[in-house]
């Protein structure tokens, strides 16, 4: 699978070296350029590249992985994703710790806001939900596989990241909707920031 990300931070980045580790090509994109990035290319070998954010949103599945603030940004020069799978990274942050404020979205879950600047992708929720160092090492320990919370609204977008997740060791959890399953796991839901393994 060729998996794109937008933003090339920690989270960007952990799954990156999952996709390389096993056998996936990863184009990365942050906003600085694909210059920016020659390092961290470089060091995860030959099957990651660098690219513009419209050539990395040209894979077969998108990694939102942005600040809060920076999602309008991040999206606003794509061509439409029509039928792409998007993982959504991310937290609505309206400013980050140690003064963390959480965005006011009225009735809108994260993830339903950053569909709606996504027309035509088919977004999962995945990944938002745990610290990084809980996502970059290898998800499977002596006591069970670290769990990873999923949503989204389409049933074989969702089939595909827990494919994506399972190669890579962890043990996808299925909650429903961006907007029920959704709730549950963004800032202030009730599976934020739950580490669990499951036992195999």
């Amino acid at each position: 699978m060729r998996i794109g990300t937008l933003g090339a931070g920690a989270i960007a980045q952990a799954v990156a070296r999952h996709a390389v580790r096993h056998g996936h090509e990863v184009v990365l994109s942050n906003s600085r350029g694909p210059a920016s990035l020659a390092p961290l290319v470089e060091d995860l070998g030959a099957l990651a590249s660098a690219a513009t954010p419209a050539e990395a949103a040209a894979a077969d599945l998108v990694v939102l992985a942005v600040r809060w603030t920076q999602i309008p940004d991040a999206v606003a020069g794509l061509p439409r994703l029509d039928g792409t799978v998007v993982v959504d990274a991310t937290n609505q942050f309206a400013s980050l710790p140690p003064d963390p404020v959480i965005a006011d979205l009225g009735d809108l879950t994260g993830s339903e806001y950053a569909a709606s600047l996504l027309p035509g992708a088919r977004v999962v929720k995945a990944f938002n939900a745990l610290f990084v160092q809980y996502i970059a090492p290898d998800p499977r320990h002596a006591a069970g596989r670290q769990v990873l919370f999923l949503a989204g609204d389409d049933a074989d977008a969702k089939r595909t990241v827990w494919d994506l997740t399972s190669e890579f060791g962890f043990a996808p959890v299925d909650l429903g909707t961006l907007r029920e399953g959704g709730r549950l796991i963004q800032l202030g839901g009730p599976l934020s920031a739950l580490h669990a393994l499951k036992q195999d």
